[in-house]
């Protein structure tokens, strides 16, 4: 049985996640800052895997479905340390997109639900586009 309460890990590590998107955005606003993009680059790992569980996340990474996102987004954080965050970015993007792509049905219902939002997104072009998706499974 998967535990969906919210704890105090579970907290610390959604702030964590938003802080590692919050610093990897304004890094890109200030013409990638190596800094506070590999900054939030550790946030984000750190964020995620205390939100998730380590061996959850672990599992997640390494699925076999996944290595190919995982090793574009390893190389995109070895890249921005090294100091080349334009090109780090362009390959964590990439990674992030094949890794999460997952997501995207769920994402859609989501959006469908929200109040004003949801209306743009219950929109027949719109929803064609999410629909492409919709038969896939989460991969968490």
């Amino acid at each position: 049985m998967v535990s969906f309460e919210m704890n105090d890990r579970k907290k610390i590590g959604l702030g964590l996640t938003g802080f590692g998107v919050f610093f990897s955005f304004f890094g890109i606003i200030f013409f990638f800052d190596k800094g506070l993009i590999a900054m939030g680059n550790i946030l984000f790992f750190s964020g995620v895997a205390l939100t998730i569980g380590l061996k959850s996340s672990l599992q997640f990474f390494m699925k076999r479905s996944n290595y190919k996102g995982t090793a574009a987004f390893g190389a995109g954080f070895f890249f921005v340390i090294i100091g080349w965050p334009i090109l780090g970015m362009i390959l964590e993007a990439y990674g992030f997109i094949v890794l999460f792509s997952g997501f995207w049905p769920t994402l859609s219902v989501f959006l469908q639900k929200i109040p004003i939002l949801g209306w743009i997104f219950q929109q027949p072009f719109v929803r064609s586009f999410f629909d492409r998706y919709r038969g896939k499974r989460v991969p968490v």
